[in-house]
């Protein structure tokens, strides 16, 4: 069965969650490659940290390769029976190349936010993984980035600026979800 793939990009607070509800509540089967990171900082061992989860994801990269999340994705995705999957959390060019080359329908959507924005929103929701302090935060934001993040989102089909409230991004969300689908 040919899949169609759409991707979400996007600063760590930037509202992927809440554009990722959208698409479950719309039936669409979502998988997190932060998820991916998070099952191997499990199986290591490891509490989970900022820390653990930045050093995990880039040493899956280093030992494996720029596509070493993308890769353990796309084992996922391949086991969903929806014709329709939404895949978050892609954090390179080489990433996007990946599932390009697998799926020929492919859509990436950005959503962007300010720094001040994000790092509020961060602090509000108080998961285990966020930066409750600006240091670990800006720290964070730089391995993101080093790992090609503002690339890939400059190459996104559609973006998002979520500056405003829960309902704009929702509205924004759900259009683009409709003209994907259609």
């Amino acid at each position: 069965m040919k899949k169609k793939i759409i991707a979400l990009v996007g600063m760590p607070g930037c509202g992927k969650t809440l554009a990722v509800n959208v698409a479950k509540d719309r039936g669409i089967p979502v998988i997190s490659m932060g998820d991916v990171v998070r099952e191997e900082v499990k199986l290591r061992g490891l509490e989970e940290t900022p820390e653990n989860l930045g050093k995990v994801s880039k040493g899956l990269r280093e030992e494996e390769g720029s596509q070493a999340v993308a890769n353990r994705t796309l084992t996922k995705i391949e086991k969903e029976k929806s014709r329709v999957v939404l895949v978050e959390g892609i954090r390179s060019l080489e990433e996007i190349e990946l599932f390009k080359k697998h799926y020929s329908d492919f859509t990436l959507i950005a959503i962007h936010s300010s720094p001040e924005t994000r790092f509020k929103r961060l602090c509000e929701r108080e998961r285990s993984d966020d930066s409750m302090d600006i240091k670990t935060f800006q720290e964070r934001d730089a391995r993101e980035i080093n790992f090609g993040l503002g690339s890939a989102m400059a190459l996104a089909d559609y973006v998002i600026v979520n500056e405003g409230s829960e309902d704009e991004l929702i509205k924004n969300m759900q259009t683009i979800l409709g003209k994907i689908i259609k």
